[in-house]
């Protein structure tokens, strides 16, 4: 089963998504698309980096995964492919590779298909798409391009750490209202030392308890754990955490570790 799955700020309003589906079925009939989401800020590189990294992992192996996001034609950038856990990787060189990857791509190429004038516009449709096409249907990536060794760097912001205190930040927020930071389980972990915590957010709100669900407070209650994604999440049962907390993307958080008596 050749599976694509997309990643884009598309949106669900407009007919961009039907284009690039069609475009996909054109060339490749039995492809069977999954979307992850279209739904990602227009250009927001960290967004879709940090969505894509928690999912894709999820897809059987040899998944081609096309990346929809600031990738309309610039003739300082470029487009690539990677491999990745056994994984496929196709978008525009714009630094998300570096925020979605742990550790450098086993495969890399700088795409050479030629680029439809009557699409420069929209690249996504055209020369990423056949790539993807091309690597769904078992073909190799230096068939399409050129191997290259480095990518675009973009710096992610990491919690600041010191003995008894976490600083971190606001990094997403999901349908659900659920607010999503920068701190993940294992440094959360490293630092506590089975310590007591007290977190700390807007409002002067806090939280001193770690949960394992959403139900294990009382409806409208704060509470905050580690979701699916491994970083501690803000949240409210059954509640809009980010409307009614005051919590917006970059916010500041603190955590402080206390001495168990």
């Amino acid at each position: 089963m050749a599976i694509i799955t997309l990643t884009t700020d598309l949106g669900n309003k407009d007919f961009y998504q039907a284009v690039l589906k069609g475009t996909i079925l054109s060339l490749f009939q039995e492809a069977k698309i999954i979307d992850i989401t279209h739904e990602i800020p227009a250009f927001n590189i960290p967004q879709a980096a940090f969505v894509l990294k928690n999912a894709f992992h999820y897809f059987p192996k040899s998944t081609v995964h096309l990346i929809g996001i600031d990738s309309i034609f610039n003739e300082n950038g470029r487009y690539v492919a990677l491999k990745y856990h056994d994984h496929y990787f196709i978008g525009a060189d714009n630094g998300l590779f570096s925020l979605l990857f742990d550790e450098s791509p086993s495969e890399m190429v700088e795409l050479t298909i030629l680029q439809d004038l009557k699409l420069l516009h929209f690249p996504l449709s055209d020369i990423l798409t056949k790539a993807a096409v091309h690597l769904a249907q078992g073909g190799i990536l230096t068939d399409i391009g050129l191997p290259i060794q480095t990518l675009v760097e973009k710096i992610s912001l990491h919690p600041v750490i010191e003995q008894d205190t976490i600083r971190g930040s606001v990094i997403y927020i999901d349908s659900f209202q659920n607010v999503i930071t920068n701190i993940t389980k294992n440094i959360f972990t490293k630092v506590q030392r089975d310590r007591s915590f007290t977190l700390f957010f807007k409002r002067n709100e806090s939280i001193s308890q770690l949960s394992w669900h959403y139900n294990e407070v009382p409806e409208g209650e704060n509470l905050c754990l580690f979701g699916i994604s491994n970083h501690l999440e803000i949240a409210i049962n059954k509640g809009n955490a980010s409307e009614l907390l005051g919590l917006k993307l970059g916010d500041i958080v603190r955590i402080e570790f206390h001495k168990n008596n």
